[in-house]
């Protein structure tokens, strides 16, 4: 599981759903959908119309790859901060039930205004 406490999940810039779609593609369920990806480095957040799937890439290579799956309906609260003038970048805080708090921090011109709507379209 990811210390995501202690995580690189920082600064999320916005790539292409299929880029994300590829990244978890082996996690996947029959008909689950890739709405929108986000990656850092090395490290990748995929939301998809049933969860969150964050994937920590490990070791020299990055073959080792942890997957953390944050289903929306273990979603108990949640929090988002836009951009502003000064400080550009977005923030999504999600407490899920048994998991608690799990943050990221997004780039520049990040819709976090539609991650919010999707999270509350299905754990609402």
């Amino acid at each position: 599981m990811i210390d995501f406490n202690n995580s690189s999940f920082l600064k999320l810039r916005q790539v292409k759903p299929e880029e994300g779609e590829k990244a978890v593609a082996s996690m996947l369920i029959d008909g689950e959908q890739v709405l929108s990806a986000y990656k850092s480095v090395r490290d990748c957040v995929v939301f998809t119309d049933k969860r969150a799937i964050a994937v920590n890439v490990q070791g020299m290579t990055g073959k080792k790859r942890d997957y953390t799956t944050m289903p929306y309906s273990k979603i108990t609260s949640f929090s988002v901060e836009t951009a502003g003038v000064m400080d550009i970048d977005c923030e999504l805080t999600l407490w899920f039930s048994g998991l608690g708090k799990v943050s990221f921090e997004f780039m520049g011109q990040c819709d976090i205004e539609r991650i919010g709507r999707i999270i509350a379209s299905h754990c609402l």
